[in-house]
């Protein structure tokens, strides 16, 4: 038997599939398995917690070195339309510059 996820509602773990939906018998919640998926999607979060999301604009907190060049991207540089990708540096942006480079979202934080 596959273990079901508990109730997000109540925290139930009495619940049960029926045909596409999961439905706890405790308090009558009903829910779709991909509504689970989704949820537990790890969101992407600047420096402080706060999620981003592709066209938002950024702020760097710190002075950054670039690899192979001897250029360094200030702190306090603004960073607009920035872009979210999956991979180790998972904010793809052109600073102003600089060119086309990518981020990591805990050294940015959201203005």
């Amino acid at each position: 038997m596959s273990a079901l996820p508990p109730c997000p509602n109540c925290n139930s773990e009495y619940t049960y599939e029926d045909a596409a939906l999961l439905i706890c018998p405790e308090c009558g919640h009903e829910w779709s398995l991909e509504d689970t998926k989704a949820a537990e999607a790890p969101a992407i979060v600047d420096s402080n917690g706060t999620p981003l999301a592709d066209g938002d604009t950024v702020t760097v907190i710190k002075d950054l070195k670039i690899k192979g060049s001897s250029s360094v991207v200030k702190r306090g540089t603004k960073v607009k339309n920035i872009r979210l990708v999956d991979g180790d540096h998972d904010i793809d942006c052109k600073i102003d510059g600089i060119g086309q480079m990518g981020l990591k979202s805990e050294f940015v934080k959201k203005a």
